[in-house]
This record gives C-alpha cells, structure tokens and sequence, in this order.
C-alpha cells in the first residue's frame, strides 16, 4: 500500500495532535468509535503501529512521529494546490483579476528593501498583482508551505530555508530597541549580554509554531503592540538594523557589537514554475 487519503491524513493529525481521541474527535466534528476504527484501520494498512494507548493516554511511536511530519507536510502541500489554483482560476476568468502573488513579509523587517522591490516590479511590462501578508516572527515558511503565500522575504538565521529555492538579497547587523529614556539608550554600541536579563526591561516574547518562548517579557502579537510597549518602558526587542524605518520618538536603536548578521532572502516553494514569480525574483536580485 503506496498511497494515504487526505482524511486519513487529517484524522491521524488530529489524534497525534492532540493525544486525546476524545478531543481529536471534537476537533474533527465526529464520533469517537469512527475515529478509532479509522486510525486502527490505518495501523493494518501501513503494517505499523502509529500509536500507544493504554491507560496513561495515547503516545506516539517512531513511526507515529514520522507519519506526523509527512502528514503535516502532505496537508500542507494539499491546502496550498487549493488555494492557488483557486488564484490562477480568478485570472482565468473573463474579466477576472489579473495574475496576483502573495508575499509574506514579516512586520517591520526589510521595509526600505520592500519598498524598492514593489516598486521596482510595478514598472516592469505584464507585472502581477502583489498582495504583501504582513507575518509575525517565523511564520513565513508555513505561509509559504500551505499556500496562504507564494514567495517571501525571509531572514536567516531566523528562518529555515530547508525545502525552498531563494536568493539572497542583502546582510545587514542587528540593534536593540530601547525606550529612549532608559539608560542604555545612552550606549554608543551594546552587546547582547548586556540586554540579556533586564530586570527592567525584559525581552519581548515572539510566538514560534504557535507557542511562546518562556521569560518574564511580554507575549507579543502584532508590530504596534510591541512598539506601544517599549515606548511605555515595558519591554525592548532585537531586530535587524533596516526596521529603524518603523521606529517611534519614544523609542532608541542601538548597535549591537555581537550578534550575528542578518542575512534577508527572497523565498519561494521549490517546485513552483510561476511566471510572475520568477520575473519578481529577477528583479530582487537586481536591486
């Protein structure tokens, strides 16, 4: 047996997820028997056992665990088939939209680089449609894996690049943003250790796959919450050099001596073989 289905999929997912049939099965909006005999069903097909139940709950075995990589992955790839070609068939449309690429950026990153980008391509003849999806701190590369983005800009070493083509766009240093009336906001230059562990002014906590870092500083939803919060003496943040551009009066940048560069790609799926897309990444490498 070669092949899963797309509900098996899902199911054993949601299982694996959740370790819990019960709530697997809320999730999925089913009864729990069908849930059990589909994952069991599943176990017989594939000659394996996916999962250990006994009566400390459910856990998953090696292959359990590699089945819930690949599955994700395969969902993933399946949500993305749908959404873009739900976009290539508004274009197809008389009258419809013009081809249209979605490019995930994070908030507050590469924002001169954007600007010149978008402007660049808009003048080239046939230019798509670009919709820029502001993201959060690492979110990129799931934008990119089901669909909700067909290119973006990412940030190494911030960012993985594993299982995307890219081309590497411009390296730049980081600096830690600071209200401007606390005394390091004085400093010519800073290091890390320096703004590690401030009692005052913890760090800034970013959502990664979903779930916080721990620490004392603030959890961190969007750009202009961050930027009230330093400005109130409440937190600080890293960040590379070029988000300066989205800085407040109330806030101070300041160079940070050793951390590492920043290096800013432009990202697409592999296996893309869009037109509009490789006319963008011509023009980002010619910035």
């Amino acid at each position: 047996m070669d092949t899963l289905e797309i509900r098996e999929l899902r199911y054993f997912t949601a299982v694996a997820e959740e370790l819990h049939f019960g709530r697997a099965a809320e999730r999925l909006g089913m009864a729990q028997p069908p849930l059990s005999r589909a994952i069991q069903q599943l176990e017989r097909r594939l000659g394996v056992t996916l999962l250990i139940r006994d009566r400390r709950g459910v856990a998953l075995t090696g292959a359990g665990q590699v089945l819930l990589h690949e599955g994700r992955a395969a969902l993933d790839a399946t949500a993305a088939a749908a959404r873009r070609t739900r976009r290539a068939g508004d274009a197809d449309r008389a009258g419809g939209a013009r081809d249209r690429l979605v490019l995930a950026v994070k908030a507050a990153a590469s924002h001169e680089l954007l600007h010149k980008l978008l402007d660049a391509y808009a003048a080239e003849p046939d230019a798509a449609e670009i919709e820029v999806l502001p993201s959060g701190t690492c979110e990129q590369g799931e934008m990119l894996r089901d669909g909700r983005a067909d290119v973006a800009l990412m940030h190494k070493p911030f960012n993985s690049l594993a299982g995307f083509d890219s081309e590497e766009l411009m390296t730049e240093g980081q600096i830690a943003i600071l209200p401007a009336g606390h005394p390091l906001a004085t400093r010519e230059v800073l290091s890390l250790a320096d703004v590690t562990d401030l009692p005052d002014l913890p760090l800034a906590r970013w959502a990664h796959d979903g779930t916080y870092p721990p620490g004392p500083g603030p959890e961190i939803h969007d750009q202009t919450q961050l930027a009230q919060l330093i400005a109130l003496g409440r937190t600080m943040a890293v960040f590379p050099d070029s988000a300066r551009a989205w800085l407040w009066a109330e806030h101070t940048a300041v160079p940070l001596s050793d951390a590492p560069p920043v290096v800013t790609h432009i990202a697409w799926p592999a296996h893309s073989r869009s037109l509009p897309l490789a006319a963008l990444v011509r023009t980002a490498t010619r910035l």
